[in-house]
């Protein structure tokens, strides 16, 4: 059985939405998406703080460091977090500002703001957003991190993401990206496959030439 089968049913929904679409599907090739289902709320909500604005590589280097400030576990738990020391959450590679945001998330994980895994999957998506935001640091495209990598949300579109609404400008041929609210209306023919679409949309290259003609 191909590992990817179960994106399936996505991909042939989405190039079926129009040309453009079926001929990024075929450039790009199989949805080789690779949620993290085993990680607790907490655990990916700190991801996702450390890669913001950071290439993939970076964001590694910087999760490893902290790592290794607990070397007795996997991932540091929340209380760990609120007492790290700042000076040695810097020399990790965070900024002063993403450092506040981890230890908020720490503490939102301990007072019950961050659900556990068990009580996330019963929430529904805007649930969770509206609780998880108001976390200080924590914005709506964080949570959709969570919701698409960690919980496998299936029709989840961050509008706000530039590589999204590039992908899209680009794919379109477009002059500029679209705003947000006009990519919401336009995913909604994406529904409910709009993981897939993101996904797509981000290994959009950017510079179409004759690619997609």
């Amino acid at each position: 059985m191909n590992s990817f089968s179960r994106y399936d049913n996505s991909i042939a929904f989405l190039a079926k939405v129009d040309d453009d679409w079926a001929r990024l599907i075929e450039l790009v090739g199989p949805c080789r998406h690779d949620p993290k289902a085993a990680r607790e709320p907490y655990e990916a909500l700190v991801r996702a703080i450390a890669y913001q604005q950071l290439t993939a590589k970076a964001g590694d280097a910087i999760i490893g460091r902290l790592k290794a400030l607990f070397e007795d576990r996997d991932f540091p738990r929340p209380e760990e977090l609120i007492a790290a020391d700042f000076d040695a959450m810097r020399t990790c590679g965070f900024s002063a500002s993403k450092i506040a945001t981890i230890k908020a998330i720490a503490e939102g994980a301990l007072t019950g703001i961050v659900p556990s895994r068990e009580d996330a999957v019963a929430m529904d998506d805007e649930a969770l957003i509206k609780q998880m935001i108001t976390i200080k640091g924590v914005g709506r495209w964080t949570v959709e991190m969570l919701l698409m990598y960690s919980l496998e949300r299936m029709d989840v579109l961050p509008i706000d993401d530039f590589g999204v609404r590039e992908g899209y400008r680009a794919l379109k041929s477009l002059a500029e990206q679209p705003k947000p609210k006009e990519l919401r209306t336009l995913s909604e023919a994406w529904s409910p496959h709009s993981t897939v679409a993101a996904w797509y949309l981000w290994r959009m290259p950017r510079e179409r030439g004759n690619v997609l003609k």
